[in-house]
């Protein structure tokens, strides 16, 4: 990050809580007498997971995956590998991937291949934003929080070269 670039607020903590609110209501209609599965994509998704699952009040376990596209760079290398993989078998599963940002697709489309051929019962993905202005590769998501514009995103989870995710709100880093 260039020391002239400023945040700038995007999505309030309160919109968030609203957001996250909105999303647990529908994952509950949803999985209404299931127990479902949700991994948790590390690192962005854990605090946007942790609130998540405060308000689902049905049964359910947790699990993480760790992937990576970018090491430190703002622009995905294009090649993704699993960094963490999962100790818990998906198969007959009904899983929820839960996401912190989908950007170009190509990490989240490769993850939702990696989690199918594991054959779980259900899979679904729950992000909480999304720029489909950059898309490369579709992605369908379930449930989402928000749209973003085509600007580097962090806080709430979200890093720019593991910086600022500690924030309460989402920023847009400003050059």
């Amino acid at each position: 990050m260039a020391p002239q670039s400023q945040l700038k607020i995007l999505i309030s903590h309160d919109e968030i809580a609203k957001a996250v609110n909105r999303l647990a209501n529908e994952i509950k209609r949803d999985y209404q007498g299931k127990k479902p599965l949700l991994i948790g994509v590390l690192k962005g998704s854990f605090v946007f997971m942790a609130d998540l699952i405060r308000q689902l009040d049905l049964p359910l376990e947790l699990e993480f995956i760790k992937l990576s596209s970018y090491g430190s760079a703002k622009e995905s290398s294009g090649k993704v590998r699993v960094v963490q993989g999962l100790k818990t078998r998906i198969k007959g599963r009904d899983v929820l991937v839960v996401e912190d940002i989908v950007d170009t697709g190509i990490t989240t489309s490769f993850l939702l291949d990696y989690l199918r051929k594991k054959k779980p019962a259900s899979l679904k993905l729950c992000a909480l934003t999304h720029k489909p202005s950059r898309r490369k590769v579709p992605v369908y998501i379930d449930y989402l929080g928000f749209t973003v514009p085509d600007k580097f995103i962090v806080g709430y989870g979200i890093d720019c070269d593991e910086k600022f995710r500690n924030l309460p709100d989402i920023y847009t880093i400003e050059d």
